[in-house]
């Protein structure tokens, strides 16, 4: 079986790696700002963060520190509509000031329930930073303090975002092609 690159499963590209380059140049001084004097904790959800959390660290220049938290609340294209914690912080949060990294809401379970669990730990302060926003598919009332792009519909991928694990490595994001996640297997 021959495998085709993976630039040819692409509908569209939304955002290329220039333009997200920029995007997070400028959300690195916004979140400099708003975070003078302080040293913030930031909390990045796995997998799909770790090229925007590696990328946005560099753009924020305040002491800071870092953890990892894994959550999963999808199979394939589909919410399962249940979130389940798969890696808890290695850090105590307790009084901090907590910046949760995301790299897109879409419905907004998981992001709902990371920050309930966060909560309960007591920290000074939660804001989230979210690479991408698809407000379309939200199914509950959140929002994120800083947002890198709002996106219309569509399966994105790239940049971090897969589907079945395949294309985090892409440079830019993406629209997939339906018939690439919804075609014969």
């Amino acid at each position: 079986m021959e495998t085709q690159p993976l630039h040819d499963d692409m509908e569209q590209v939304l955002f290329s790696t220039e333009q997200i380059q920029e995007r997070i140049t400028a959300l690195g001084v916004q979140i400099r700002q708003d975070y003078a004097g302080k040293e913030p904790h930031l909390v990045t959800i796995l997998k799909g963060s770790i090229p925007f959390i590696a990328d946005l660290m560099r753009a924020v220049d305040v002491p800071m520190t870092l953890d990892f938290l894994g959550v999963s609340s999808y199979a394939g294209t589909q919410s399962s509509g249940e979130v389940r914690l798969t890696k808890d912080l290695d850090d105590d949060i307790e009084g901090r000031h907590v910046l949760v990294v995301e790299d897109i809401i879409d419905t907004g379970l998981t992001l709902s329930y990371v920050l309930r669990n966060l909560r309960q730990r007591m920290p000074a302060s939660v804001k989230v930073v979210t690479f991408l926003d698809k407000p379309s598919g939200r199914g509950t009332q959140i929002e994120a303090d800083y947002v890198g792009f709002t996106i219309p519909g569509g399966f994105v991928v790239g940049y971090g975002l897969d589907w079945n694990q395949r294309y985090r490595n892409l440079p830019y994001v993406g629209i997939l092609k339906r018939e690439v996640y919804a075609g014969p297997f």
